[in-house]
């Protein structure tokens, strides 16, 4: 009775909805087992398709890419084995890399004024800007060598300038050149990175042909610096020596510690080098000291020291010639270089003797670059075959 009775309620509910229970047969039917309203349901379904797009998309572009990049690799190998197109390619990589460094090297400002009534063109040194740095700390030492290809053996020094990468010269320098030489000279300017116990680092140089040049009148331009030209004067060596002065004593001390890289003066390419130590006394000579003979070398290592007794008084009004020489038992002695030190002396060996007057009592060593005798002699104004006097005390 009690389920005909629920039986008859249930049939007597008009407004009661049946609920089936039926298997997904169509669309709407699985849709309807899913517990989302249908605006969202189409969203999903639009984002996942676009996501299914993009993936799709990605994996065509991956594919294409990679058979690219091997197509090129063929052909650029069959090319490579070419060896002229090695030649040809591999230029191209020098020349950009050498624009590159070109553009670091700095600027050089100077002036040219040619006098024709004298003879003389006179060439100034104004200032650099932008030098490349040559030391670690970030910066350089920078000096300028200036001379003509008309005659290397005559050189100019400016200053050197401490720390700096702008550095400004203001210095000027006079050239006896004939006027019909003009034209074929070339003005040579090098910028150097000063070191004390190494070889000077060059920066970059200038280069200018004085017939491309118009010297009627006055020339004040910059130029950029270029790297600088293998093709050089000949190199005699260097030496490498340590000053010290003591002013209440008066004794200076001058030890010579070694060469490098001298030329070779005997026929079987090597040399017998020692070294002479004049002074000068206001232009007079005075005092010659000599190391002893290093046989069959170019890179002698002497390490002996000499002591001369100068007065306070006259320290200024001395020069110190250094020269090295090449030992010959037949024949005579031949001077491979020099160079001189002192209060008139010019660029690294004015700055060596500076510092040793600065610096009382202190042994200061340096390396320097030996200079052609004639150019030597001719500055301190001697003969170039004048010997000097044998007695030093």
């Amino acid at each position: 009775m009690a389920v005909a009775a629920r039986k008859g309620r249930t049939t007597a509910s008009p407004h009661t909805s049946i609920t089936t229970t039926a298997w997904p047969g169509s669309l709407d039917s699985w849709l309807s087992w899913i517990p989302l309203p249908k605006w969202a349901l189409i969203t999903v379904a639009v984002a996942g398709a676009i996501l299914l797009l993009l993936f799709l998309i990605c994996i065509i572009k991956c594919c294409c890419t990679k058979k690219k990049p091997k197509k090129k690799e063929r052909i650029g190998l069959s090319a490579v084995s070419n060896p002229t197109t090695i030649n040809l390619v591999q230029p191209e990589m020098e020349d950009l890399e050498r624009a590159v460094e070109q553009k670091q090297r700095g600027k050089l400002q100077y002036s040219l004024e040619y006098n024709f009534r004298m003879q003389e063109l006179k060439v100034g040194v104004k200032k650099a800007v932008e030098l490349k740095a040559m030391d670690s700390g970030g910066t350089s030492d920078p000096y300028v060598i200036v001379y003509l290809t008309s005659d290397r053996k005559k050189r100019y020094e400016t200053k050197v300038y401490r720390k700096t990468l702008n550095p400004i010269f203001n210095e000027s320098f006079t050239f006896q050149v004939p006027q019909d030489e003009v034209s074929e000279s070339t003005l040579v300017m090098q910028i150097y990175d000063f070191n004390r116990f190494s070889k000077h680092d060059i920066i970059g140089e200038v280069r200018l042909p004085l017939a491309s040049v118009d010297l009627q009148h006055v020339i004040e331009q910059w130029s950029d610096l270029a790297v600088a030209s293998k093709v050089e004067e000949e190199h005699l060596g260097e030496i490498c020596f340590s000053l010290r002065y003591v002013p209440s004593t008066g004794k200076l001390t001058v030890l010579i510690l070694e060469a490098r890289q001298l030329k070779r003066m005997d026929s079987d390419g090597l040399s017998d080098p020692f070294v002479k130590v004049h002074l000068i006394l206001n232009r007079k000579k005075w005092k010659k000291k000599r190391t002893s003979v290093k046989k069959n070398t170019l890179s002698p290592y002497f390490n002996e020291v000499f002591v001369f007794e100068v007065p306070f008084s006259q320290i200024q009004n001395v020069d110190v010639v250094i020269s090295v020489w090449d030992h010959d038992k037949v024949t005579k002695n031949e001077p491979i270089g020099k160079l001189f030190l002192g209060c008139r002396a010019t660029g690294n060996q004015l700055r060596h003797w500076s510092d040793m007057l600065s610096n009382p009592r202190r042994p200061l060593a340096q390396w320097h670059i030996l200079q052609p005798p004639e150019v030597v002699d001719k500055a301190l104004g001697l003969k170039s075959h004048l010997k000097l006097p044998l007695h030093s005390r």
